[in-house]
């Protein structure tokens, strides 16, 4: 707790899915500063002057950069040109301004998507240059590997401690159901607890079911910022995850066995796939700042279909 008590912390995304659950975490910690950073008519973080206002408001110790624009396949092909210039420059002048302001540190989240389409699995921090990233998800997974880019060269020329995390599909309590912008998981739940309610015979879901991803609970995710903003301090990217994956098709097929959901899965596959199979390296976390998962997936899963239940009726759509 020594570490956390006097440090001013902001957190970018702060009253978001991941950032609640971050905040909630430092607070337990002993952080008593901590400033949210949660909307863009606050702080406009695409804007460099909004950027520079924020810096000046809240003169932070470290900065937590959860904020993002992100979605699924469907939002990531329909907001390509969005989602890459936002998140770019959004980071570009985070890391900028920090630098020039004398920021003691900032932890950047990047995402799994900015791994090449083929990357060999389990994919290792060694190979997030060996190749162009699944083309639905490019421009946002670019443009968020770009931090890594210019933590390394700042730290390289300006002494500058700016870390990069690469973190899997999280998913628990408080995702975003929202059937046009929402991952995979809490789509699969938000279809399968309808289909239920209306007595459908089936659902229909994209792709062929053949694609694996790994998933990390959101409390295990927050946890690993936490760690390594306190313990981590070098250039090299850390992958975060659990280090196990599932297919869509058995995924599909627990969620629906969660809900009560007893009807046929059906495939469409005129509808895209995205990477054929991501399941991370995770040893250099545990071994940099000794992170290891601890949600068991088929009980976070349980977790988060009882709390979409339980709010679904006060969740806001996203519209970007």
């Amino acid at each position: 707790m020594s570490y956390w008590r006097d440090k001013r912390v902001v957190v970018t995304g702060g009253s978001g899915f991941l950032g609640s659950v971050v905040v909630a975490q430092l607070r337990r910690q002993g952080c008593r500063t901590i400033i949210l950073v949660p909307r863009s008519r606050d702080y406009d973080l695409v804007d460099i002057g909004a950027v520079r206002r924020m810096y000046a408001d809240t003169t932070p110790d470290l900065v937590l950069h959860l904020a993002a624009r992100v979605g699924g396949i469907g939002a990531n092909q329909t907001h390509a040109g969005r989602f890459f210039y936002d998140n770019l420059m959004m980071g570009t002048q985070l890391i900028e301004v920090g630098r020039q302001r004398g920021l003691e540190k900032l932890v950047a989240v990047g995402t799994i998507c900015s791994y090449p389409k083929h990357t060999p699995v389990p994919f290792r921090e060694e190979d997030l240059w060996a190749g162009y990233p699944e083309e639905t998800n490019a421009p946002y997974g670019l443009a968020k590997k770009m931090m890594l880019v210019q933590a390394q060269a700042y730290r390289q020329q300006y002494g500058f401690n700016a870390v990069v995390l690469f973190p899997v599909n999280l998913y628990g309590p408080g995702d975003n159901f929202d059937m046009e912008t929402s991952h995979v998981i809490p789509a699969l739940i938000r279809k399968c607890v309808e289909a239920k309610e209306r007595g459908d015979d089936r659902v229909v879901l994209w792709g062929d079911g053949s694609p694996s991803r790994e998933f990390l609970h959101v409390d295990d995710a927050a946890r690993a910022i936490v760690l390594a903003a306190e313990h981590y301090n070098g250039s090299e990217p850390v992958n975060v995850g659990t280090g196990h994956e599932i297919t869509i098709q058995t995924l599909a097929e627990l969620i629906a066995e969660a809900v009560g959901f007893s009807g046929r899965i059906v495939w469409d596959a005129s509808k895209p796939n995205g990477q054929p199979r991501r399941c991370l390296e995770v040893s250099r976390a545990k071994r940099l700042f000794g992170f290891e998962a601890s949600v068991a997936f088929v009980d976070g899963i349980r977790q988060t279909v009882s709390w979409f239940q339980a709010n679904r009726r006060s969740i806001r759509e996203v519209v970007f």
